[in-house]
C-alpha cells in the first residue's frame, strides 16, 4: 500500500517539534546520537536557516492525515560543469513504519520539481553504501555515477 494522500509542503514554524523527532532519526540512522550526537548549535542553525529568506537551505515535509511523516532538505550551489544551478538533497528520511510505500519518492519527486523552478538541471546526492533500502529506492529514481565521496576536517 503506497501513502497517495500524502501532503508534500514547505516546512512551516509550527512543524519544528515532528520536524526535531524525524532530523534526530535521520541523525541516529546515521550514527549521530548519543554521544556522538550534532551538538545542539548545529541543529538550531539547521533548523533557523529554512525560514531565512539569504539561505540557499530548504525543507520540505511529508505530511500524512495531519501528522508530519518525512523530511527533505536541499539547498542550491553554484558548479563550475555548469552554468545553472546545481541542487543538492542533503537529507532525505521518512518515518520506518511508512518506508517502501512511496514517500522519500515522492518527497524526491517534490525536490526535483523545487530544482526546475529554480532554473536547475542537476540533483544529486549521496548516501552510504550500506543503506539498502535507500538505494533501491535510489536506483529506480536516479542513476549511480560511480563516485566515491572523500572528506577532510579542516581545524
Amino acid at each position: 500500500m503506497t501513502v497517495d494522500s500524502l501532503l508534500i509542503r514547505p516546512v512551516s514554524q509550527s512543524d519544528h517539534a515532528p520536524w526535531r523527532l524525524l532530523w534526530d532519526g535521520y541523525n541516529a540512522f546515521y550514527g549521530r546520537e548519543g554521544e556522538t550526537a550534532l551538538p545542539e548549535a548545529i541543529t538550531a542553525c539547521t533548523w533557523n536557516r529554512f525560514p531565512d529568506p539569504a539561505e540557499p537551505v530548504f525543507a520540505l515535509v511529508a505530511e500524512l492525515d495531519g501528522e508530519v511523516v518525512g523530511i527533505a532538505h536541499y539547498l542550491f550551489h553554484r558548479s563550475t560543469t555548469r552554468i545553472e544551478p546545481v541542487c543538492y538533497l542533503q537529507d532525505l528520511f521518512t518515518r520506518t513504519d511508512l518506508r517502501g510505500r512511496g514517500g522519500g519518492r515522492q518527497l524526491i519527486g517534490a525536490v526535483y520539481q523545487r530544482a526546475r523552478d529554480a532554473g536547475a538541471r542537476r540533483v544529486y546526492w549521496q548516501t552510504q553504501i550500506d543503506n539498502a533500502a535507500g538505494r533501491a529506492l535510489y536506483d529506480k529514481v536516479a542513476r549511480h555515477l560511480g563516485f566515491i565521496v572523500y572528506t577532510h576536517e579542516v581545524a
